[in-house]
């Protein structure tokens, strides 16, 4: 009778069951007794037990591994092999023959028109290979058709003959193994099997260990003279569901670090529905501009317009569009505060830096600022693999005395740089509210060329002065995606594949831990 070691020096094993199956004990004794008798001295193969004893391979694996859990009975060391079986095409073609083979002996001596013999048995397979081999041809000038004739008295079916050769255990040479796998007549097959062994603590006896200490077990003092399972009580138990994050998030997390490590400080950026105003003529663009086309912007119905405007601010921002100011002409349109009211979904978070910058210059004192905000944006876009109608606009804003050009330079190289992009180009290009503007490109390694990464500009003084800021103030911000960086550090080739109804929730599981190193 086997025996549990005593507690100090049990060995633990993880993934231990809790009792034997119902059938297992007797095929384990069986396996124990094959064992002890076995003539090989190193030990016995499970797929001969298997078949000595008479039983599935399976059942002896599961009375294998409930003896391991026994302790020191039996050791089993995993062993993997191939070998090579018939599929059920092979199984076809070893009884009645290769297709190409029952093509040929179906055909009648004057042959017959091609659209028959595709009908014959092995016809549709087994032509293109009956042609290949010379056994056929087809008379084209044949009257009716096409027609198919034997081209040699007899054929030996030497497919047929090859998988014969397989079933009977025999080795076929690689080139012909290989046309029969082409052929799917042929499948390699892993076959998985344990080399058992006697263990130190080997008895042709099976004693069932105890998996639990009950309370009579304690009252009556039986529990000293039983054998228990051993347990690992150093094994990690199962890790707990739990959620996990979508990419997009991870890589807004790490762009947020990034802000916060400069110094800057959040926006709000709650206003999803904003009107006009903000959106559009606070940051100086006229009301004639394309953006503002229905084809372009998403409007509201209800409530279609905003309910009011600032007061004193507004008449500014009318008279720099019609009249100008500032230094500068405007645009010299009549300007409409009908126009201005339109609510809208809003088309990008540069509405929220104006807010922002307002809100800065109704401080009775003017202190630097550095704002950033990272938020969804709606534009009436035609959806393709690179742009949806909702996505994220990620911006940042320094707001100082003397800022120029060479500031917005240096502050966007060290934004990248802390992204994990070393090389830029930087572009000049037009902005309504920017001036100058620059478009900012880096080398992409795997396009091998040039890419788009965002867009800056120092903000225009129509923009700044009617708010109030003092003259000497300068504003330079720049602005970038969320979803194409995205899209580049995780290898995700059509947008709609991270954002929407065709997300793949397992993409999200095995997406890897977000690095910043393209």
């Amino acid at each position: 009778m086997a025996t549990s070691p005593p507690p100090s020096s049990r060995r633990g094993t993880s993934g231990v069951p809790g009792s034997l199956p119902a059938m297992a004990p007797s095929v384990a004794e069986r396996l124990l007794e094959r064992l002890g008798q076995a003539a090989a001295p190193g030990g016995l193969c499970s797929l001969e037990a298997a078949a000595q004893l008479g039983v599935d391979h399976q059942t002896l694996v599961g009375a294998v591994k409930s003896l391991q859990a026994l302790g020191e009975v039996i050791e089993a060391e995993a062993r993997t092999a191939t070998r090579w079986e018939l599929s059920a095409e092979g199984e076809e073609v070893l009884r009645d023959g290769s297709p190409e083979v029952r093509l040929f002996r179906s055909l009648p001596e004057e042959g017959l028109p091609q659209a028959e013999a595709m009908k014959l048995p092995g016809g549709s397979l087994g032509f293109s290979k009956a042609m290949a081999n010379k056994w056929v041809r087809l008379d084209k000038g044949a009257a009716g058709g096409p027609r198919v004739l034997r081209a040699v008295p007899s054929v030996q079916d030497a497919v047929q003959e090859q998988l014969g050769q397989v079933r009977a255990g025999g080795a076929l040479p690689e080139r012909e193994r290989s046309e029969l796998k082409r052929r799917k007549l042929l499948l390699e097959v892993t076959l998985k099997s344990f080399w058992i062994r006697k263990g130190s603590a080997f008895s042709t006896a099976v004693a069932r260990a105890e998996s639990e200490l009950t309370p009579d077990m304690i009252a009556t003092g039986s529990w000293r003279r039983l054998p228990f399972k051993p347990y690992n009580f150093c094994a990690l138990g199962l890790p707990p569901a739990c959620g996990h994050l979508h990419p997009l998030l991870k890589v807004r997390s790490e762009l947020r670090q990034i802000f916060l490590e400069m110094g800057f400080t959040e926006m709000p950026t709650d206003n999803f529905v904003e009107s006009s105003f903000w959106n559009f003529d606070a940051l100086f663009q006229p009301q004639q501009h394309p953006a503002r086309d229905q084809h372009d912007t998403f409007f509201l119905l209800d409530p279609g317009e905003a309910p009011q405007l600032p007061p004193g601010y507004s008449s500014k921002v009318k008279k720099v569009h019609s009249q100008g100011g500032y230094g500068s002409q405007g645009y010299r349109y009549e300007w409409k505060v009908e126009e201005a009211k339109k609510n809208l979904l809003r088309t990008h978070t540069t509405s929220a830096s104006a807010r922002a910058l307002f809100q800065l210059a109704r401080q009775e004192k003017f202190s630097p600022v550095k704002y950033f905000s990272i938020d969804r944006v709606f534009r009436n876009e035609s959806l393709d693999a690179t742009h949806l109608a909702e996505f994220h606009q990620v911006e940042g804003l320094v707001a100082d005395r003397g800022l120029t050009l060479g500031h917005l330079m240096g502050i966007l190289r060290q934004f990248f740089t802390k992204l994990g992009i070393s090389q830029l180009r930087f572009k000049p290009a037009y902005n309504p509210y920017t001036e100058p503007s620059m478009e900012v490109f880096s080398y992409h390694e795997g396009l091998k060329k040039w890419v788009e990464v965002g867009n800056s500009g120092v903000f225009r003084p129509e923009l700044l002065l009617p708010m109030g800021l003092p003259e000497n103030v300068s504003v330079i911000a720049w602005g970038l995606s969320l979803e194409r960086p995205t899209m580049i550090k995780y290898g995700i080739n059509n947008i709609r594949e991270l954002v929407g109804h065709r997300v793949n929730l397992q993409m999200v599981y095995d997406s890897p831990m977000c690095r910043l190193d393209v």
